[in-house]
């Protein structure tokens, strides 16, 4: 079953259980890949949806940082339960430990001869990597080891 199938059938049984919350999520984030596949003009590959789904999930953690600083714990608290939504549908996040021995592994590869060989070791991380960790992560482990 591919993601958005996985998608609508999330969002059906929520319409079913009348799930209102879950259903509003889904909701959102079946919009944010339709808006994507317009784009596109095409129908989008698991990669794509998932791609979809970490950008709402990205959006949500940068709202929720707002809220947070707003001291508003009714939406940070209902932020928390979107995120625990959409994260059911994105592949399990690897550890900070897993991402800093790929990045020893493209080190090794890649030989850079300073920092401003950034670009391509991050390049390499993020292809390995892609879908199972925040690029923030990815960029702060390879800048520790680079500099």
């Amino acid at each position: 079953m591919t993601v958005l199938e996985l998608l609508l059938a999330s969002q059906l049984e929520a319409r079913k259980s009348q799930d209102k919350e879950r259903l509003s999520v889904m909701q959102l984030a079946l919009s944010a890949v339709k808006n994507e596949q317009i784009n596109k003009q095409k129908d989008l590959e698991d990669a794509e949806v998932v791609a979809v789904l970490q950008r709402q999930v990205k959006q949500l953690k940068d709202a929720l940082k707002d809220f947070e600083t707003a001291g508003r714990q009714d939406l940070i608290d209902n932020t928390h339960r979107e995120l625990d939504i959409l994260a059911s549908f994105l592949p399990a996040q690897i550890s900070e430990e897993e991402i800093r021995k790929i990045v020893d592994e493209i080190v090794v590869e890649l030989k850079p001869a300073s920092p401003r060989d950034f670009g391509k070791v991050m390049g390499a991380v993020m292809a390995r990597v892609q879908g199972k960790t925040e690029g923030a992560v990815v960029q702060k482990i390879v800048r520790e080891k680079l500099s």
